[in-house]
């Protein structure tokens, strides 16, 4: 059997904030390799770093020091604009906080990352109005962010993350504003689109109901991860 390709290899980053005036740590030697066709959680209490390490993951932040590769690439030795047309072809990213573009329904927002990378608007619809059906809201397709209630919000937000067939997803919290039933659901969408063997998934929650379907779980601490261990990921 052939060896597992890396998604994602982290080696020695560290980042810093200033708080007015006092340097803060907030990742310190991050040591983490993702393989492709895993779903990698990330856990750990609020303010721990899990964030900053996936967004430094996904080529939002840069790290000030040690190296970052996705699929083989460092993002740090990629020009702005080579780094953006990387992120926008291989990276789907679910922000806890939505970031739906609110002047757009529901599909227009979907169709966002498709419309990037060269398709059609027609075809881009299309394609988004299909995805929008798979996590239930395919008769709120034309409503806008503020006609929809936070979890249908939040499933937009997956649904556009998913719909360019990105080979890394990151995901922030997907499931909180989710009920249990619900949040199986994307789960399951997430797992049969993402985990494939050329893409990998990673998620930060604190949500305990979903860490079933993770193949392995990272705990993370004062910006350390303090431990990663196997998990038999739901076969339901």
């Amino acid at each position: 059997m052939a060896a597992q390709l890396l998604a994602v290899r982290c080696q020695n980053l560290t980042k810093t904030y200033d708080a007015g005036g006092q340097k803060v740590i907030a990742l310190n030697q991050i040591n983490l390799d993702i393989a492709t066709g895993e779903l990698m959680m990330l856990v750990g209490p609020s303010g721990c770093g899990k964030t900053t390490l996936i967004s430094v993951i996904a080529g939002i932040l840069d790290q000030d020091s040690g190296s970052c590769e996705l699929f083989g690439e460092n993002l740090q030795q990629l020009s702005s604009r080579d780094k953006l047309r990387f992120r926008a072809k291989n990276i789907g990213f679910v922000f806890q906080a939505f970031n739906l573009l609110p002047a757009l329904t529901a599909v227009e927002n979907v169709s966002v990352p498709l419309i990037i990378n060269g398709m059609k608007r027609q075809a881009a619809e299309q394609k988004a109005l299909s995805l929008l059906e798979q996590v239930g809201l395919g008769d709120r397709s034309k409503s806008m962010p503020s006609q929809l209630s936070g979890g249908q919000q939040q499933r937009v937000a997956i649904a556009r993350a998913l719909v360019h067939s990105p080979r890394l997803i990151v995901c922030d919290e997907p499931t909180s504003a989710l009920d249990h039933k619900t949040g199986n659901t994307v789960m399951n969408l997430l797992k049969e689109v993402a985990l494939q063997q050329d893409r990998a998934l990673v998620i930060v929650t604190h949500d305990a109901r979903i860490f079933e379907f993770a193949d392995r779980i990272a705990e993370m601490d004062d910006g350390h991860i303090v431990s990663v261990q196997a998990q038999q990921r739901n076969q339901g």
